[in-house]
């Protein structure tokens, strides 16, 4: 874990972003530090660029953490926490997907279903599970503590890179909407839906990149600030839960 820099914690709010060293994990990490958030980034196995991105950011540190083990989720909230004494935001970020064709269900095996169901649902879960005390004490010194899950909006359209993976995404917005109801008033908890979003791993879906280009309404991608923009609005509101935030562009409506 990287050092923190000298900031009065107690004055100022802090996020922990899971899957922050690049894509939409990293634009968020920026976005909430602009806004006067210190960050805890984290991801499984880019220590270099999280420790990188640390320093960029100044008043961040950087914990590496399988969420694949629960022992390393429950070892993650924990140093969060101890970094800057307090979290009053959690953004579950991370997630995995394999890309299968949704008619070749053969390949769609019982490992691929466990192992995204792991990481896209029961992690999310257990992260908010350990992080709720500390979140609730965020919650004594005024304002609602915050909880944003990235899905996609292959959980709410019947689209996606397999069947398992829309089938983790669709769960995911379920499971915040029921934590929703279960963790007010003292810890808000919304979902973000992206379609496509303009990253290296998307760069050679000429397809999808066609699709928006043509069809959506706004007639792009969505960029990784974009979707960023979308979690700092859900983190501002002190009144906002259990909203499944569909930012594709205007797709789903053509």
């Amino acid at each position: 874990m990287t050092t923190p820099a000298q900031v009065n914690a107690a004055d100022r709010p802090v996020a922990l972003v899971t899957g922050s060293t690049s894509g939409i994990g990293a634009a968020v990490a920026r976005r909430l530090s602009q806004d006067g958030y210190a960050v805890v980034l984290h991801s499984r196995a880019s220590a270099d660029a999280g420790t990188a991105l640390a320093a960029e950011l100044g008043n961040a540190v950087y914990i590496q953490a399988d969420l694949g083990d629960d022992s390393q989720r429950g070892r993650l909230i924990t140093e969060a926490v101890a970094a800057w004494g307090r979290l009053d935001v959690l953004v579950n970020n991370a997630g995995i997907s394999r890309v299968i064709p949704h008619g070749d269900l053969a390949a769609a095996t019982p490992e691929v279903w466990h192992e995204l169901y792991d990481v896209n649902v029961v992690a999310p879960f257990r992260l908010i599970t350990e992080a709720q005390d500390a979140l609730r004490a965020a919650a004594s010194r005024g304002r609602p503590a915050s909880v944003v899950n990235i899905s996609s909006h292959a959980g709410i359209r019947p689209k996606g890179a397999s069947i398992p993976y829309a089938a983790t995404k669709a769960a995911l917005n379920h499971v915040t909407k029921l934590l929703a109801v279960t963790l007010a008033p003292g810890i808000r908890v919304n979902a973000v839906a992206p379609g496509l979003v303009d990253t290296p791993l998307t760069a050679d879906w000429t397809d999808a990149q066609r699709l928006w280009k043509e069809r959506a309404p706004m007639r792009r991608a969505a960029s990784p600030a974009d979707i960023a923009q979308a979690v700092a609005l859900l983190v501002a509101s002190d009144y906002l839960t259990g909203e499944v935030l569909l930012s594709d562009g205007g797709l789903n409506l053509v």
